[in-house]
């Protein structure tokens, strides 16, 4: 004797009357009243999400600008000090070369 497996039937007599009541719910008015809704709202946060990365990345421009500027003031300050230093030794070889005594022929 066969025995019909009862258990299993019933889970795909249950899932067909599921899937069959979903698709119902699922495309009735309230529910694309739902999707909607949920779509408006999603569409709402996404605007708030790329006003705020707007704002930031206008922050992060005005950082990166005044970092560079920041860098030359430094490198100009840097390149003058090497010229102070240049002048100076400059100076300190050519008094160093006057006070030699000159040789005599």
């Amino acid at each position: 004797m066969s025995r019909l497996p009862w258990g299993k039937l019933g889970l795909f007599a249950g899932g067909v009357l599921f899937g069959t009541a979903g698709i119902k719910i699922l495309s009735s008015k309230d529910a694309k009243k739902c999707y909607t809704n949920a779509t408006a709202a999603v569409l709402r946060a996404k605007d708030s999400v790329m006003e705020t990365v707007t704002t930031v990345r206008e922050n992060c421009d005005d950082i990166l600008s005044d970092a560079k500027e920041i860098n030359a003031e430094r490198a100009a300050a840097d390149a003058e000090a090497v010229i102070e230093d240049a002048a100076e030794s400059i100076i300190e070889d050519a008094s160093d070369t006057a006070d030699e005594p000159k040789p005599t022929e």
